[in-house]
């Protein structure tokens, strides 16, 4: 920064040396103190502690520069209301800027932050605080004495839970906590009466937190998590919603009391697992989009969803009138029911070569689905959707003919050796389970060419993958992978989609550019800076080439 910039108050203006008439506008004399500095987008790598110069700055702001720390003497500028840092270097902020009694909005997103001053709460003025794209794994406590705050931003950081004091800051209309690690929303957040918008989307919750006193919520964005279950009781206090997005759950039902939601304007319940909907949903009076795709919906069919929502309300309304309380589609399976009673459907397996056994919420899979097999080939096994915490051991019994295996959707923690024997197998699926680690046995699937992994628990990319030669698709999105080896990955010459999407990759070697047979490669959603979104957008080939243009040589 210019020197003169920073003494812009101090020196006296070239003019006032020469003798001339002055204007009426031109009267230096009557100068006022500088108040707003933008130094934005520049290539900045400090700032000097002369901005102490410039008492009277009510906003300064320099965002997108190079900035690694921030002067101390900035706790000086005691007038300051808005700052903007972001998009810069920083590791840290300095405590001196707690000092700053009339600061109303701090922006410091999109840095290298692993955490906050303690004191931050001393802002007491705060209304806007955006920390969302740096490194965070924890909030400070204080942060609820911050109550005129309006809008805050923990977007896309590390967050493993929320501070319950959250909920003391009673003015809070705006909280964004998308893509961090919660599992659970404290429910204590539940008392804040001023929020209208809470983004919840890409974290970790099974389910949907409860919000008794959110009378004013008009937003919800909760889609990408693992919600199962909608609770109707939950869904009946938030009488001022006009959107709520829950796409990409585990939904199964939809609650008839969805209809209190009486403002509702958008919902969206995209690919969940939901089977059946309430006819009432028909009833919504504000409702003027509902998307549905990804459903394995029963009794919509496939072309009413793409009329569009007017038409599909129409549908809905329409059968009402005809749906007294009929009996429900199939008797439930419960604890009582008799194994000769839980349907394998033996139809399948003797025609299609199919052993089904999903959807059932079964803890395990009873011995009577694998003696409907007999001396039939078995080349599918589909066991998804169940509560299964292990591999069945009856699985060996199929290993001469089965080649594909679902287990998904299932609470599976670790992969036995039974597993392994299976020679023949050449498609895997086992996403959505609680799977850490793949066993070195399982190199012994020579034959094995897709494997999906996708939102289960690892935190380090599974190396018997590299063992296998036949793999064309690796699909290991939504999980926690740190990083890749690029070498190993070079030797698997057949492969030819690796999904990565939503991991912790802070780095991508620019090694995995010489993956040439790579067709579709997917990085979104990681933290790694490089390569920026516009290359990712440009597909797979853009990236691997910027990659190889990035190997030192």
């Amino acid at each position: 920064v210019p020197e003169h910039v920073w003494r812009i108050n101090l020196d006296t203006p070239e003019e006032a040396q020469q003798n001339l008439s002055f204007g009426a506008a031109d009267r230096w004399w009557e100068q006022t103190d500088l108040t707003k500095l933008i130094l934005a987008s520049n290539k900045l790598q400090s700032l000097s502690e002369d901005v102490q110069l410039l008492p009277a700055l009510t906003m300064l702001d320099v965002h997108d520069n190079q900035l690694t720390s921030l002067p101390s003497a900035l706790g000086q500028l005691e007038n300051l209301q808005k700052l903007d840092v972001s998009h810069n270097k920083l590791r840290s902020l300095p405590e001196e800027l707690l000092q700053l009694p009339r600061l109303r909005s701090l922006l410091v997103q999109h840095n290298e932050l692993s955490q906050l001053p303690e004191g931050l709460g001393q802002l007491l003025s705060l209304e806007e605080l955006d920390v969302s794209n740096n490194q965070l794994t924890a909030i400070p406590t204080s942060f609820a004495l911050l109550v005129n705050l309006v809008r805050l931003n923990l977007a896309c950081n590390q967050l493993k839970e929320l501070p319950a004091d959250l909920s003391a800051m009673k003015s809070l209309r705006q909280l964004d906590c998308t893509k961090n690690y919660l599992e659970t929303v404290p429910p204590k957040l539940a008392t804040m009466a001023s929020l209208e918008q809470l983004y919840l989307r890409k974290n970790k919750l099974r389910s949907l937190p409860e919000f008794p006193s959110c009378k004013l919520l008009k937003e919800l964005h909760a889609g990408e998590n693992q919600i199962e279950i909608l609770n109707g009781e939950n869904l009946k206090q938030l009488s001022s919603l006009c959107v709520l997005e829950l796409r990409d759950n585990k939904i199964k039902a939809v609650p008839e009391e969805i209809t209190v939601l009486q403002k509702l304007e958008r919902l969206d319940l995209a690919n969940n697992d939901i089977s059946r909907l309430p006819y009432t949903l028909g009833n919504l009076p504000q409702l003027k989009f509902l998307a549905l795709e990804g459903n394995p919906l029963r009794t919509i069919r496939r072309d009413l969803l793409q009329k569009g929502t007017q038409e599909l309300l129409k549908y809905l309304r329409s059968k009402i009138q005809d749906d007294g309380p009929g009996p429900s589609e199939d008797p439930p399976v419960t604890a009582m029911t008799l194994p000769s009673q839980s349907k394998v459907n033996t139809h399948a397996i003797t025609t299609l070569k199919l052993l089904e056994y999903s959807d059932k919420q079964a803890a395990e899979i009873p011995d009577a689905a694998f003696d409907a097999v007999g001396d039939n080939p078995v080349a599918t096994v589909n066991f998804s959707k169940n509560q299964l915490r292990e591999i069945p051991p009856r699985l060996v019994e199929l290993k001469d003919s089965v080649c594909d295996v679902s287990l998904g959707f299932n609470k599976i923690s670790s992969i036995s050796s039974e597993l392994c024997l299976l020679q023949k197998l050449t498609h895997l699926d086992l996403r959505n389970n609680v799977l850490t680690a793949l066993p070195e046995e399982m190199e012994a699937l020579k034959r094995l060419h897709t494997i999906n992994l996708a939102f289960n628990r690892f935190k380090v990319f599974p190396s018997v993958l590299y063992h296998l030669p036949a793999l064309e698709t690796i699909l290991l999105s939504n999980n926690q992978v740190g990083s890749i080896d690029p070498v190993q990955l070079k030797g698997m010459e057949k492969l030819g989609t690796l999904d990565l999407q939503n991991n912790d990759l802070l780095q991508v070697p620019p090694e995995l550019g010489n993956c040439e047979n790579l067709r579709s490669l997917l990085l979104e959603g990681n933290p790694f800076r490089t390569p920026r979104a516009a290359v990712l957008a440009k597909g797979t080939a853009a990236v691997l080439e910027y990659l190889r243009n990035r190997i030192p040589t």
